[in-house]
């Protein structure tokens, strides 16, 4: 490919004019098939446009914050000369740069910024200044709405996230004629990366039925139970909301207590269990613990009014009672993950109003119980917004999978969105086969019943942190949970904020060791030692503030997990022969990972 910095006329010409224009044609009608298969599902009433109503209130809360501008006509004139001001210095150091007078150093974005990595944006005159522009275009925005007087926080916030999607979805880096190397290969290719790309796009939303399912990777080179989850062992038991899985030992003693996970519900448990190298549940096995594992059915129109309480109880209630009844064992040690962890805390408290003491410590890894610092997800939480979802809930009886994956990736789009927009159908590349990016699209459905009560519970009205939650006529009160609590937050956690998982701890009753491990949501929990990988802190007692914690804290090299094993064991290191999978009464089903786990949204 010529390069832009030796040759830059060469490298924006077009190599064959007539290849060139036969590839455009090809392009038209790849776009013909694409519009089709976005059309077709909403003329049958197959589909509808998603996330109509977020737009909807998007569009709503950004005239806030330009009504309170406007209302005062000075600093709004001050902001925008501010603005043009900034345009007119670019300039000027532009035309300086060109001619050799200009020592200042470009712009730069922040360090973990891709977009602009390439020498080009630096070197070239044009390129250069558009993404100065664009960098001064967006700080200027996030600007106006810190700066924004008499609003409420939750609408600063949203304005915040809003302004903060659009700008990332602006960028010159996601456009053929403003990005240099997406340029050059169309211009190198004579446009056959668009063709391609746009064949991938018209694929992407046949398969979205409709909506655009953007592919993180390739999705024919994974399979559950073929290279993903194969830890063995059996299904030994199945209700309507969960199977139950119990692993199959490696060692020849076991520890005497044995181990429950909970994993969320609106994603598959298998992230726990992704390949033997990254798998917690094959090393828990190798240290000797007995693992049981919920695994949440993906649920359909006829589980709607499933609420919170019955995954409760016939969920890690009925687990208790099977992991009980097999092992022989009336104390357990139980963890869980995320909204597992959540609903755990939850069970934990009503487990002590009735006096339940079967489970004997518990570990939350990135999971709240306090959601004042809950992050950009509170964005999507307000009355208006919860009620719109439950509109839609009602309709079909659960909130779509993709709605939430989507929700996720928007948390970190220059990561999970625009990256992928670019390269697959643009650049019109195929993704790596990347087995978490499999996983993360491996979406799930949530039932109705349970999600309302959920979001308002929780990240509307923060009741369970508060005491204020009921569940079976039981008032919750996190005070009461008394036994060991080992709690894990991740320091760039975007759905889980590290202050979020720390406040969490000061609602315990008993001894609470809080770690907090690098990487984010899913690197800093999946996190084998074999591998060498970011870090873990320890401190003292969490109480106080996060930010004086973590000063105090004591970095530690590698991960959380042997950390973790030393805590656990350090309460009951007592054991006994290994268990085999299932009891005469709870006899195999079938193979792990299981049946729930295969189906797909």
């Amino acid at each position: 490919m010529t390069d832009i910095r030796e040759n830059p006329e060469q490298a924006f010409a077009v190599r064959d004019p007539e290849a060139f224009a036969q590839n455009m044609a090809r392009l038209a009608e790849e776009g013909g098939k694409a519009m089709a298969a976005f059309l077709g599902p909403r003329e049958t009433g197959e589909a509808k446009l998603i996330f109509a109503e977020e737009m909807t209130l998007a569009a709503k809360t950004l005239s806030q914050i330009a009504e309170k501008w406007l209302s005062d006509p000075q600093r709004a004139v001050e902001a925008q000369t501010r603005l043009w001001t900034g345009y007119l210095d670019l300039w000027t150091r532009a035309l300086r740069r060109q001619a050799g007078q200009d020592d200042e150093e470009p712009s730069q974005p922040a360090a973990a910024d891709k977009r602009f990595a390439d020498p080009s944006w630096q070197t070239h005159p044009m390129f250069g200044f558009l993404k100065d522009a664009y960098l001064l275009t967006a700080d200027w925005a996030e600007s106006i709405v810190d700066q924004t007087e008499d609003i409420d926080e939750h609408t600063r916030h949203k304005a915040q996230f809003y302004v903060r999607q659009i700008a990332n979805a602006i960028s010159p880096s996601n456009f053929v004629l403003t990005n240099p190397e997406l340029l050059q290969e169309t211009l190198e290719t004579n446009g056959e990366n668009l063709v391609r790309g746009m064949k991938m796009l018209a694929e992407d939303i046949r398969l979205g039925k409709g909506e655009l399912k953007i592919r993180q990777s390739d999705p024919t080179k994974f399979e559950v139970g073929k290279n993903l989850a194969l830890s063995p062992g059996k299904v030994i038991f199945q209700n309507e909301l969960m199977q139950l899985i119990q692993y199959s030992p490696t060692t020849e003693t076991v520890l005497k207590r044995p181990f429950l996970m909970v994993p969320p519900w609106i994603n598959k448990f298998y992230i726990l269990d992704l390949t033997p190298e990254k798998s917690l549940f094959r090393w828990l096995i190798d240290q000797g613990h007995t693992v049981f594992c919920i695994s949440w059915v993906n649920p359909d129109g006829h589980l709607a009014r499933k609420s919170f309480e019955e995954y409760m109880r016939e969920g890690i209630l009925t687990a208790v009672d099977i992991v009980e009844e097999i092992t022989g064992e009336d104390r357990i040690n139980a963890a869980g993950y995320c909204v597992g962890g959540t609903l755990l805390a939850a069970t934990l408290a009503h487990m002590a109003a009735r006096g339940d003491e079967r489970i004997a410590s518990v570990t939350l890894l990135t999971a709240q119980v306090d959601f004042t610092h809950a992050g950009d997800l509170k964005v999507f939480v307000d009355e208006d917004q919860i009620r719109a979802v439950e509109e839609d809930m009602a309709q079909r009886g659960y909130l779509e999978g993709r709605r939430m994956a989507m929700a996720f990736n928007l948390l970190r789009s220059n990561d999970l969105i625009w990256p992928y927009m670019v390269n697959n159908y643009l650049r019109g590349r195929a993704p790596f086969p990347f087995d978490l990016l499999y996983w993360n699209s491996d979406s799930t459905h949530m039932p109705a019943a349970n999600h309302s009560f959920y979001l308002r519970n929780c990240y509307l009205e923060n009741r369970l942190s508060k005491g204020e939650m009921e569940i079976g006529g039981e008032r919750l009160d996190l005070s009461r949970i008394r036994i060991p609590v080992y709690n894990l937050a991740t320091r760039e956690d975007h759905i889980a904020p590290a202050k979020s998982v720390f406040v969490g701890s000061r609602f315990f009753g008993g001894p609470v060791r809080f770690v907090l491990a690098g990487s984010g949501h899913i690197a800093g929990v999946v996190n084998p030692p074999e591998k060498h990988k970011y870090q873990y802190w320890t401190g003292p007692k969490p109480a106080g503030e996060y930010e004086k914690w973590l000063a105090k804290a004591k970095e530690k090299p590698g991960s959380w997990w042997p950390d973790w094993q030393a805590w656990v064991t350090k309460q009951n290191k007592e054991t006994v022969p290994a268990r085999k999978p299932g009891s005469r009464k709870y006899k195999p089903i079938e193979d792990a990972p299981g049946s729930y786990v295969r189906k797909q949204s």
